[in-house]
């Protein structure tokens, strides 16, 4: 069983985009053609889907490098304020930062009418009901079976990139009517990769899960201002905290698990800023840097894994 992971991180998606493009450049072949498993978060999740929903030939609707131009391209749309926007939002403090109109069209746009079942392999995205005041997993073997499971790949794009303060939360409805009310599965997995083994472990798992980038100590929070803090001073710092706490957590207990082939691609964000929603041309470009130097750094790793997914796909 090969299951890849991709954490959430904004427009830090970018990162693990340009190395799902190096895998299928080195691999020959598309990535829901390596992987039986798929998981994702938030930006994961994005990826996830557009990288299983079919095109009209049944092959994978995107090849993983169309998606690397979603992030060129979309990223600065998506990630936009009106003057209107950034007072009525008082900056994100009193209402979400950003409209998610144009994350909707983007989504709509690479995804179409793919739904959950239509997934060329296993899908698993994570996200949060609000309502249940519960985590929920979008699962494709499961909408395969029951129209209670099964949503439009688009919708559950949008509701697992739905973070608080950026995003307002999104309601989903299932193909049996049933509606949910979602937001980023990255408040308890921004890296989805424990939530996928539990899944679906079992014998002979590999699992290669790709970071958005960590934050270097340049980036850190300030201690002299947090310790005076209140309420809204630690909204927006306590999230990006929470989704690297996570991240980090996830990566130390599976690289203690015995029973699995672990693989991290994660690096240091030396050249781009750590925001979640940073889409200037300046940052775009620190991010490719980031992931040059990654594909670099990892090159012989990525040649071992490359090797092991193109020799043991069954289908």
């Amino acid at each position: 069983m090969k299951i890849l992971s991709i954490d959430g991180g904004g427009i830090r998606g970018l990162i693990p985009a340009l190395v799902l493009a190096e895998i299928e450049k080195r691999c020959g072949r598309r990535i829901a053609e390596l992987f039986d498993v798929i998981a994702g978060t938030s930006t994961g999740g994005i990826l996830a889907c557009a990288l299983t929903a079919p095109g009209t030939d049944g092959k994978p609707r995107h090849e993983a490098a169309r998606l690397v131009d979603l992030y060129l391209d979309d990223g600065p749309k998506i990630f936009h304020r009106s003057l209107l926007k950034r007072v009525s939002s008082a900056e994100g403090y009193v209402d979400e930062r950003y409209d998610n109109a144009a994350l909707r069209r983007s989504l709509e746009q690479h995804l179409g009418d793919a739904r959950l079942k239509d997934a060329l392999c296993e899908v698993f995205v994570t996200g949060y009901e609000l309502r249940l005041r519960q985590a929920f997993f979008f699962r494709s073997r499961r909408a395969v079976r029951s129209d209670q499971y099964d949503f439009a790949m688009a919708d559950v794009a949008l509701a697992t990139s739905s973070a608080p303060t950026y995003f307002e939360p999104v309601d989903v409805v299932s193909a049996a009517g049933e509606t949910y009310s979602l937001i980023d599965g990255g408040v308890f997995a921004t890296n989805p990769a424990m939530c996928a083994y539990a899944d679906y472990r079992g014998d002979d798992i590999v699992i290669v899960s790709l970071g958005t980038g960590t934050q270097t100590s340049a980036h850190g929070v300030d201690v002299a201002a947090a310790r005076g803090w209140g309420r809204i001073g630690w909204v927006r710092p306590l999230i990006d905290i929470i989704f690297d706490g996570v991240s980090d957590t996830v990566e130390y207990e599976l690289g203690q698990l015995l029973d699995v082939h672990y693989v991290r691609l994660q690096t240091p964000l030396t050249h781009a800023n750590e925001a979640l929603d940073d889409a200037s041309e300046a940052n775009l470009e620190n991010l490719k840097r980031d992931a040059d130097d990654l594909i670099s750094a990892k090159s012989p790793e990525l040649d071992a894994l490359c090797g092991l997914l193109v020799r043991t796909k069954l289908h």
